[in-house]
C-alpha cells in the first residue's frame, strides 16, 4: 500500500473504459491520476462514462471528469491533460494506460517506457463493442513480490525424520495447502533445533498432511515435539516483451473460455485489422455496413497471409468479423466495467508489485449476448440518443426491452453501487413502463467508501439504498428507481408480495451472505424468475446465472460450510491467533453486551424473568444468572476506580488464574487415556502472565477495559483514566487475592463439542439460589437503575472496542506463546471483515450485465449463458455454461426443481389424493409450511379427508391466506405402486 500511495498514473482516453479504470485507481488510493484526452464529449459517451452529463456534451472529456473523480477520494490528486501527448509527458508516471491509441503511436510510447530506468509500466486496453483486449508490458525485468496474495500457509508439525531427504508430517486437523517448490520456515521445533535457524527451505512431494524437505537431517538432533512450518513467499522476476515484438510473435494468450479456444488469436487479428481500417478510412466501420465489413475482412486476410506461419489464424469467419465490424465503434458499459476492473488491477500490480501481472495479452468477447433474432441494419442506426452506442450493437428493439424492464435488486453496497451505475448507463428501467426496485436495510459506514463509489463522506449514516438510487438518477435522470430499506426475508413478504414478484422480469442479487442468497433463490424458484447472482472475495469474484427451466438453481450446489474451531480449542487450547480473537470477541460481547442486557431484563420485569429462568432450568440459564449475579454483587461499579479494579481482576482471572487452573488439571507431563502425551500438537502448553504496570500492553488492556466497563454503568470517565502514570498507580493499589487451584474441576476436551457450558447435577436448585441472591442485590440499587449494553463497533477507532479485543487476544496469545497481532490485523479477524476491492467488484457486475442482455432479449439457449470464476491476483478467468437442472421422471411425466403443479378449484384432501392417483402417485403425507395436514399413518387424520385443503391449512397450520393470494401451497410426499418414494413438485391449489 505504501508503494501504491506513492505512484502516479496516467490514463489516456476518457471513454467509458478510461472512466472505469480511473474510478478504480482513485478508489485504490494511488498518489495521483492524470486524465488525458483531446476529444470532446459526444451524446453516446453518456452510455458508458458515468461522470458525464448532457451538460458536458461538447466539452473536453478529461476536464469534464476531473471534479467528480476527485470527490471519490480526497487523498488522490486528480488532474487533466488536454493537449497531444509527447514522450516527455510520460516521465512523471510509474504507470501509463492507453484506452484509445493507434498501434504506431502505442509502439513508440511503449519503447520509450521500456527504456526508462526504472521502466514505466505500459498498459494498452480497448473495448470494441462486444470484443476487447489488453496488453501489458512492465519492462524488461519486473519483480513480483507476492504472486497470489494469499496468506502464507502454515502447518503444525507432528514428526520429522532423520533422513536425506527428510519427511515432515503435520497434524491432521487441517489439510496442508503447500505446493511442490514452495519454500518454508521452521520455528519452535524441539529436538531438531537446527531447523530453527530462519533459513527458507525448499519442499517437494507435498501431500495432505506431509511433505518432503530437500535437506539432509541425518546428523541433526532427533525430533522431540512441537514446531510450526510457515510458507515463505519468494519473489518472481518476469521478463516482458515489447509491444512491437509481441505483435509479431504474441506467444500464448490467457484463455478465459475453453469453448472458444481459437477465439483470442482471431480477436488479436481483428483488432490489428481495425487499427489499419481506422488509419486508412479515418473512422470506425459503420453499424450494419456490409461494405465496411468486407473491407475489414480484406484487411484482416492480407495481414494474416503476411504473418509468421505459427501465428496465422486458420480461418477468418466472415460472420464473426461482420459482428465485430458492426459494433466496433461502441463502448458498451458492461464491457467497460469488466475490462476496467481487470486493467485497474493490472495498474495496481504495476505500482505495488503485489499479485501476478497479466502476461501479456488477454482477449475476450461476449458474442452470445447478441439477440438470437436477426438484426436489421436499420434497427442499428443512431437515434441521436445517449444509447446510440448500445443500439449500434443490439438494435433498438432490445434497447426498448431494457428500458421497460422491471427489475428487483437486493443490496446496494459494493456490488449494488456498481450495478446501479451500470443499469443507469445501459438504460435499464429508464422509461415510464420500466421500474427498478432496490432494497437494503443497511446504512453507510466510513469503511464502505473504498469501493462503494456512489457514496461520499457526507453520506455516512444515511440509508445505502436511498443514497445509491439518488446518485444513480444523477447519472441518468430517466432512471425509474425506487429505494426501500426492507430486508428481503419471510417477515417482509407482505411488502414483496405475490403481485410484486409476478410483475418482475429479472432479479439481481447484490448480497454479502449465503442465507440471504438462499432465500432469494427460493423465491425466484417459486415465482420462476431469472436470478443473476454474483459475489466477490478480495481479488476473486464469481457470477452464476439462474435461469428458469434452463439451469440449476443457486441452492442446488453449495460450498462446504466454513470450518469452525471446536469450543474446547477456543476456550482452553488455542494454537493460532484466530482462536484467540474468536475468544476475545466472545468475551467482549459477554461482558459488555449480553450481561448488561440480561441485567436490564431482570430489573425491568423481575417476576417474569425469574419464571422464565425456572422454566428453562438448564445449564445455560444457570450461567446467565451467575453472570447477572456477579455483575450486581461483587462486580458492581459505582465510581471509576471500581472499574479499574474490575479490569485488573479480570486480567488476573483471564491470563493468570485460568491458566494456573488448566495446568494444574493437566500438568505438562499429562497423558491421554491411550498413553499419548496430552500436550501434543496442536495443543500448546500455556504459562500464566505476571501483571506489570510497566508493560504497555498490560496497561493498555486495563485502560480499554475500565473505560468500557464505566460506560456500561454510566460512570463519567475522569481525565486521569488515559494518563498511564496515574492509571498505573491506581492499578497497583488494587488488592488481588491469591489463587489456589481447585481439584476435580472439569475442563472440556471434546473437540466435537460446540457447547462450552458444564452441566450441573441440580441446575434448578442453583437457579433458585441465584434468583434469591438477585432479589437481595436489586434492593440495594438506585431506583430506575439500568445498564448500558455496548454493541461491538469495529470502525470507530476512538471507542476502545478494538483496543479491548486486541488486548484480550494478545494477552491470551502471550499465554500460549502464539505470535501477537497489531490492532489493524485484529480488526480484520475479529471484525470479520470480508476482503473487498473495487476492481473485482467492477468485473463481476460487468459480466452479470452481459448476461442481462441475454435474459431480457429472451429465447437464449443454455449454451449461450456463462457462469464465471475469476481471480485477478493470478490472474485467472474461467467461464463455462451453467449446469442444467436435475431432471426427475415418473411414467410419462418429467419435471425439474423449476416446476410447480397447479390445480384450480377448492379441493378437499380426498380430491387432491385422487388427482395425484390419476398420475400414478400414491400420496401418503401432505404438509403446509412446517405443519402436517394429513398423514395416512394417523387414524385421526381420516376425519380431515373431506375437508377443504385450505380450511385444514387455516385450522392446523394457523395459516391465514392473505387477501392478495389466490392459492395455497402444499408439499406432498408420494410413492409409486412399488413403494418407491417420488419427489414431486410443489402443489399449488387455486381455491379462489
Amino acid at each position: 500500500m505504501r508503494r501504491l500511495f506513492a505512484s502516479n498514473v496516467l490514463i489516456s482516453g476518457l471513454n467509458g473504459l478510461g472512466a472505469e479504470i480511473a474510478k478504480n485507481l482513485v478508489l485504490a488510493g494511488v498518489k495521483s491520476v492524470t486524465l488525458h484526452d483531446v476529444e470532446k464529449v459526444e451524446i453516446q459517451d453518456l452510455s458508458s462514462n458515468f461522470f458525464l452529463t448532457e451538460e458536458d456534451v461538447g466539452t473536453n472529456r478529461a476536464l469534464a471528469c476531473v471534479k467528480k473523480l476527485g470527490e471519490l477520494n480526497n487523498a488522490v490528486l486528480v488532474n487533466a491533460l488536454t493537449e497531444d501527448l509527447s514522450e516527455d509527458n510520460l516521465l512523471d508516471y510509474q504507470v501509463v494506460v492507453f484506452t484509445d491509441i493507434g498501434l504506431e503511436k502505442a509502439i513508440q510510447f511503449n519503447e520509450y517506457c521500456r527504456n526508462q530506468s526504472p521502466p514505466i509500466a505500459f498498459i494498452k486496453a480497448e473495448v470494441r463493442g462486444l470484443f476487447g483486449g489488453i496488453f501489458c508490458d512492465f519492462g524488461p525485468e519486473f519483480t513480483v513480490i507476492d504472486t497470489d496474495g494469499e496468506e502464507p500457509r502454515t502447518g503444525i508439525i507432528a514428526s520429522i525424520s532423520n533422513d536425506n531427504p527428510a519427511l515432515v508430517s503435520c497434524v491432521d486437523d487441517e489439510r496442508l495447502e503447500f505446493q511442490d517448490g514452495n519454500y518454508v520456515l521452521f520455528s519452535e521445533v524441539k529436538g531438531m533445533t537446527e531447523l530453527n535457524d530462519g533459513k527458507p527451505r525448499k519442499i517437494k512431494m507435498t501431500r495432505a498432511h506431509s511433505f518432503v524437505l530437500e535437506e539432509d537431517t541425518t546428523n541433526f538432533g532427533v525430533y522431540e515435539k512441537g514446531g510450526i512450518v510457515t510458507e515463505v513467499k519468494q519473489p518472481k522476476v518476469l521478463k516482458f516483451k515489447s509491444l512491437r515484438e509481441s505483435l509479431r510473435e504474441p506467444g500464448g494468450f490467457l484463455l478465459s473460455d475453453f469453448s472458444k479456444y481459437d477465439r483470442p488469436a482471431i480477436i488479436h487479428l481483428a483488432l490489428i485489422a481495425l487499427d489499419k481500417f481506422r488509419s486508412e478510412v479515418g473512422r470506425f466501420p459503420g453499424a450494419g455496413s456490409e461494405e465496411d465489413a468486407q473491407k475489414l475482412i480484406s484487411i484482416a486476410t492480407s495481414i494474416n497471409e503476411a504473418a509468421l506461419d505459427d501465428t496465422k489464424v486458420d480461418e477468418i469467419e466472415p460472420k464473426l468479423f461482420r459482428q465485430f465490424a458492426s459494433g466496433s465503434g461502441a463502448i458498451l458499459n458492461p464491457m467497460a466495467a469488466m475490462f476496467g476492473g481487470i486493467v485497474g488491477q493490472e495498474a495496481v500490480k504495476a505500482c505495488s508489485g503485489k499479485f501476478h501481472p497479466l502476461f501479456q495479452f488477454f482477449y475476450f468477447d461476449s458474442l452470445e449476448s447478441l439477440p438470437v433474432y436477426p438484426l436489421d441494419p436499420a434497427d442499428l442506426k443512431p437515434r441521436n440518443s445517449r444509447y446510440d452506442a448500445q443500439i449500434s450493437v443490439f438494435g433498438d428493439k432490445l434497447q426498448q426491452k431494457l428500458q421497460e424492464a422491471k427489475v428487483f435488486m437486493v443490496g446496494s453496497g459494493a456490488l449494488g453501487c456498481e450495478f446501479l451505475k451500470n443499469f443507469a448507463l445501459m438504460g435499464v428501467s429508464c422509461n415510464d413502463k420500466g421500474k427498478l426496485t432496490v432494497t437494503d436495510d443497511d446504512v453507510i459506514e466510513k469503511s464502505n467508501l473504498s469501493r462503494q463509489f456512489l457514496f461520499r463522506d457526507w453520506n455516512i449514516g444515511q440509508p445505502k439504498s436511498t443514497v445509491a438510487a439518488s446518485a444513480a438518477k444523477k447519472i441518468n435522470p430517466g432512471f425509474h428507481v425506487e429505494a426501500l430499506q426492507n430486508r428481503a426475508c419471510p417477515e417482509t413478504e407482505n411488502v414483496f408480495n405475490d403481485s410484486f414478484w409476478e410483475n418482475l422480469d429479472v432479479v439481481v442479487n447484490a448480497l454479502d451472505n449465503v442465507n440471504a442468497r438462499m432465500y432469494m433463490d427460493m423465491r425466484c424458484l417459486y415465482f420462476q424468475k431469472p436470478l443473476l447472482e454474483s459475489g466477490t472475495l478480495g481479488a476473486k469474484c464469481n457470477t452464476q446465472m439462474v435461469i428458469p427451466h434452463l439451469t440449476e438453481n443457486y441452492g442446488a450446489s453449495r460450498d462446504p460450510p466454513e470450518k469452525q474451531a471446536p469450543m474446547c480449542t477456543v476456550h482452553s487450547f488455542p494454537h493460532n491467533i484466530d482462536h484467540c480473537l474468536t475468544w476475545a470477541r466472545s468475551e467482549f460481547e459477554g461482558l459488555l453486551e449480553k450481561t448488561p442486557n440480561e441485567v436490564n431484563s431482570f430489573l425491568l420485569k423481575p417476576s417474569e424473568y425469574a419464571t422464565a429462568m425456572r422454566k428453562a432450568g438448564d445449564a445455560q440459564a444457570r450461567d446467565l444468572l451467575e453472570r447477572v449475579a456477579d455483575c450486581l454483587d461483587k462486580e458492581l461499579c459505582v465510581e471509576f476506580q471500581d472499574c479499574v479494579a474490575w479490569a485488573r481482576l479480570k486480567f488476573e482471572d483471564y491470563f493468570a488464574n485460568r491458566v494456573k487452573q488448566l495446568t494444574f488439571t493437566f500438568p505438562e507431563d499429562s497423558s491421554t487415556s491411550t498413553g499419548a502425551p496430552f500436550w501434543s500438537a496442536p495443543k500448546r502448553f500455556p504459562h500464566p502472565l505476571q501483571f506489570s504496570a510497566c508493560d504497555p500492553s498490560h496497561l493498555n488492556f486495563i485502560i480499554a477495559a475500565s473505560i468500557l466497563r464505566a460506560e456500561t454503568f454510566g460512570i463519567p470517565i475522569p481525565d486521569w483514566a488515559k494518563n498511564t502514570m496515574t492509571l498505573a498507580n491506581s492499578v497497583n493499589s488494587v488488592i488481588v487475592p491469591d489463587f489456589e487451584p481447585k481439584k476435580g474441576v472439569k475442563i472440556a476436551t471434546d473437540e466435537k463439542s460446540t457447547n462450552a457450558t458444564n452441566t450441573s447435577i441440580d441446575d434448578a436448585a442453583i437457579i433458585n439460589d441465584l434468583l434469591s441472591k438477585l432479589e437481595e442485590c436489586a434492593k440495594k440499587l438506585p431506583s430506575g437503575f439500568q445498564m448500558k449494553a455496548i454493541q461491538f463497533e469495529k470502525d470507530d477507532d476512538t471507542n476502545y472496542h478494538m483496543d479491548m479485543i486486541a488486548g484480550l487476544a494478545n494477552m491470551r496469545a502471550r499465554n500460549y506463546s502464539i505470535p501477537e497481532v497489531d490492532k489493524l490485523k485484529a480488526k480484520f479477524i475479529a471484525g470479520r471483515i470480508i476482503p473487498a476491492i473495487a476492481t473485482s467488484t467492477a468485473m463481476a457486475t460487468g459480466l452479470v450485465c452481459l448476461e442481462l442482455y441475454k435474459v431480457l432479449a429472451g429465447n437464449h439457449k443454455i449454451e449461450d449463458y456463462r457462469n464465471t470464476f475469476a481471480n485477478l491476483a493470478l490472474p485467472l478467468f474461467s467461464m463455462a455454461e451453467p449446469v442444467p437442472p436435475k431432471m426427475m421422471k415418473h411414467q410419462s411425466m418429467s419435471w425439474t426443481v423449476w416446476d410447480r403443479w397447479s390445480i384450480t378449484g377448492n379441493l378437499t384432501i380426498t380430491e387432491l389424493l385422487d388427482w395425484l392417483k390419476e398420475k400414478g402417485l400414491n400420496a401418503y403425507s401432505i404438509s403446509c409450511g412446517t405443519s402436517l395436514l394429513y398423514n395416512s399413518m394417523f387414524p385421526r387424520h381420516k376425519e380431515r379427508l373431506n375437508k377443504k385443503v385450505v380450511d385444514v391449512a387455516n385450522e392446523i397450520a394457523k395459516m391465514e391466506v392473505p387477501a392478495y393470494r389466490r392459492h395455497v401451497d402444499v408439499v406432498v410426499a408420494c410413492e409409486d405402486d412399488e413403494g418407491n418414494d417420488i419427489d414431486i413438485p410443489l402443489v399449488s391449489i387455486y381455491f379462489r
